[in-house]
């Protein structure tokens, strides 16, 4: 199982600290919820913690059993899901699908169909994403993350677009698929992290301003 440890991360956009001496250890296979308010850090830390974005300060540690894990192939080892990530929509679903997993591995026990019934897209398999609606593609976005073969997950905002069924389906989904693998969800509603036993409250490390 993976933990990730921060050792004195910050982040600065220009002039601005997004957070500053965060220090904090994700124990293997525990789910941590990051909190706070709109612009508090959620959404940056994780994609610092997914390489997506540099820290400008400190490190992010991946350590697998014993052994630490270089930066350079942190990416190999999680799966994220958030709004700001682009579906190549000209693709139908079987195309995308194909095209994914040919970087990712299925997680254990899952292959293309199973993949696309478990997120009840089986009406879809030669449709173009950009004909989806917004919940059939935050359903792929998140089914793609949980469905591959990574002992990190990273979700944020994860149930955006979603509706009643589909928040049930993604609450599902979790228990039945998080089991033993550290999971790390950035939001500001419980109703997406209620679940979590851990939470991280990223206003504690907010700079503040002096008047």
């Amino acid at each position: 199982m993976l933990e990730i440890r921060l050792e004195n991360a910050a982040k600065r956009f220009q002039y601005e600290w997004i957070f500053r001496e965060l220090t904090y250890a994700f124990p293997a296979g525990s789910k941590t919820a990051l909190t706070g308010n709109n612009g508090s850090g959620k959404s940056t830390l994780l994609r610092c913690i997914a390489g997506q974005t540099p820290l400008t300060g400190g490190r992010v540690h991946f350590t697998l059993g014993k052994s630490e894990i270089p930066a350079h192939i942190h990416y190999r080892h999680l799966s994220i899901s958030a709004p700001y990530l682009e579906l190549p929509e000209e693709f139908t679903l079987i195309e995308f699908l194909r095209f994914h997993f040919n970087f990712k591995r299925y997680r254990k026990g899952y292959n293309l169909n199973s993949v696309i019934k478990a997120m009840y897209l089986e009406n879809a398999k030669n449709k173009p994403i950009i004909n989806f609606s917004s919940g059939m593609k935050q359903r792929l976005k998140l089914g793609i993350c949980v469905y591959s073969d990574a002992p990190l997950l990273l979700l944020d905002e994860p149930t955006t677009n979603l509706d009643k069924h589909g928040i049930s389906w993604y609450l599902e989904t979790l228990a039945n698929e998080t089991g033993g693998r550290t999971l790390i969800v950035a939001s500001n509603e419980p109703r997406e992290y209620g679940f979590c036993e851990n939470q991280l409250e990223m206003q504690n490390y907010k700079v503040q301003k002096r008047l």
